[in-house]
């Protein structure tokens, strides 16, 4: 690689470096896994760098899914000491969540980026008013019983949250509460899902992409590296940030806070469709 191509690489480790102190921050403020602040703010640094519009989605979910992978772990082990993981729920699960993830990362080179936008959108509102009205444990709590119902929604949860680029804690923890699993346990079992969401999504979308022409440089597939080292090692370093930002604010408003980035997410996912 000689020294202008090294150069020409500035701007792109640069906006991956703004947008993993932004996604950290956010992360901890918000108290999610990163993947519903990664994928905007990742697709948008590489809109305004000059990639493909039609690509940036489809690198920005496939390179969210990866970071996940190491955050998630840690994330799980640090649940699972506390004794917080329900193992029943991930035997039951984790074979569901991962078939799911793994066809919708091997689908999502099927789809254009602005199908992506639009499911990112889509889902991005139906989470935002179940957090604020709590509608799913009403239509489905009645079901905790059926084991059919949960490899369903196991399977649902990892196939949505591939075209999303998360790790599906906020699909999987309500998900769980509504079937009667205390919060905190819900949380900690998400969390461990989400490590088999990621690394099937991850596969799935290396699958997809690979070969692809016009990814960013130094992409597996559709995973960008830099992204993942950068935006990764970032993300972990700033989200304690946003974490002391989030103890100085009531959970109420915390619910209400990350309702409405959802909102504002989805709305900005909705305008890009409509500008392209």
């Amino acid at each position: 690689m000689d020294w202008g191509t090294i150069v020409g690489l500035w701007p792109f480790v640069l906006g991956l470096m703004i947008t993993g102190v932004v996604s950290g921050v956010a992360a901890g403020l918000l108290g999610v896994g990163g993947g519903a602040v990664i994928v905007p703010a990742l697709a948008t640094a590489l809109a305004w760098l000059g990639y493909d519009t039609n690509l940036v989605m489809h690198v920005a979910v496939g390179s969210s899914l990866a970071i996940i992978i190491p955050t998630g772990l840690m994330s799980a082990r640090s649940h699972y000491r506390r004794g917080a993981l329900d193992l029943e729920t991930l035997k039951l699960w984790v074979p569901f969540i991962v078939a799911g993830t793994l066809l919708g990362g091997l689908m999502a080179g099927l789809f254009s980026g602005n199908v992506l936008r639009i499911i990112f959108a889509v889902m991005a509102f139906v989470i935002a008013i179940n957090i604020v009205f709590s509608f799913q444990t009403k239509l489905m709590g009645h079901l905790h019983g059926s084991k059919l119902t949960h490899r369903i929604s196991a399977f649902v949860v990892g196939y949505i949250s591939a075209m999303m680029g998360i790790g599906g804690g906020s699909l999987s923890v309500p998900t769980q509460v509504a079937f009667g699993a205390p919060i905190h346990r819900a949380v900690g079992t998400s969390a461990a899902l989400g490590v088999a969401i990621a690394i099937s999504g991850t596969i799935g979308f290396i699958i997809s992409g690979w070969g692809v022409a016009g990814t960013p440089p130094f992409s597996v597939g559709y995973v960008n590296l830099i992204a993942l080292v950068l935006v990764g090692v970032l993300a972990a370093t700033f989200a304690p940030v946003g974490a002391t930002l989030a103890h100085r604010l009531d959970q109420k408003t915390l619910k209400y806070v990350f309702a409405g980035f959802l909102v504002l997410v989805g709305l900005n996912m909705l305008w890009k469709v409509m500008a392209g």
